[in-house]
């Protein structure tokens, strides 16, 4: 399994076009949406200034973008390809793929994350405690693993001419309505009350719990736990499903 880690990262860091759209790509639009802000200008209902709170939100849209896109196009070509039929014939389990798969897009989504913070602290200077710093980092990269999980389903559950659009829909839909381009007290009330189960939801307001120097809300714990446990399980179920037809 560290074989293929190991191949998957090369491949990845080989892909340029990928690499701007997951590590450079979240940067500028942090630049763009917070740009003109004031340092002082508050997201009402957090306590958090903008720049503050949209630091956050990018650095999880850089990972949700590097983990997603990633592997549901790559796994749905493979498919195609016949390179997972080829790895069938080694000793490779199929939990190791999926691990392999969700492990590796989690290493190329850190320095995403990485540069998001660094271009917040050295241009909209947003100032931090250290260990708010760790933390944050630990913990936008942690809650990547759940859209990684998510990557694979989506490459074993949809065709190579399909996986694009698919994939897109749920990438801008879990963007937009879990908070990750706006804040989501902009939005009416009824609709703050279904978004707040959405795992982009949860996955952002862990990072703000960290800003705000307080623990994370049980609710987004369990939204991104139960998260992780459906798309890895439906992955696994995929995978199985898609062993039995070859």
């Amino acid at each position: 399994m560290n074989s293929l880690i190991k191949l998957e990262l090369t491949r990845a860091l080989r892909n340029r076009k990928f690499l701007f759209f997951s590590v450079i790509y979240p940067s500028v639009l942090f630049l763009i949406i917070a740009g003109n802000a004031h340092s002082t200008t508050k997201v009402p209902g957090t306590g958090l200034t903008l720049p503050t709170y949209m630091m956050v939100s990018m650095a999880s849209f850089g990972a949700l973008t590097a983990v997603l896109l990633g592997n549901s196009e790559r796994i749905a070509k493979e498919r195609e390809g016949g390179w997972v039929r080829q790895l069938r014939l080694t000793t490779l389990p199929g939990r190791g793929y999926v691990l392999a798969k969700t492990a590796s897009a989690a290493v190329v989504s850190l320095p995403s994350i990485v540069i998001v913070f660094v271009v917040a602290a050295t241009v909209k200077d947003v100032r931090l405690d250290a260990w708010q710093w760790l933390a944050l980092t630990g913990a936008v990269w942690a809650g990547s693993l759940v859209f990684a999980a998510l990557g694979v389903a989506i490459g074993y559950l949809a065709t190579g001419d399909a996986v694009r659009p698919i994939t897109m829909i749920i990438y801008f839909g879990l963007s937009m309505l879990g908070g990750l381009w706006m804040p989501t007290t902009t939005f009416p009330g009824w609709l703050q009350d279904i978004v707040q189960w959405l795992p982009t939801h949860a996955y952002a307001a862990l990072g703000q719990a960290i800003e705000q120097s307080r623990a994370p809300h049980v609710q987004d714990l369990a939204v991104l736990v139960v998260s992780f446990a459906l798309f890895a399980g439906g992955a696994a179920w995929l995978y199985r499903k898609d062993t039995l037809k070859a």
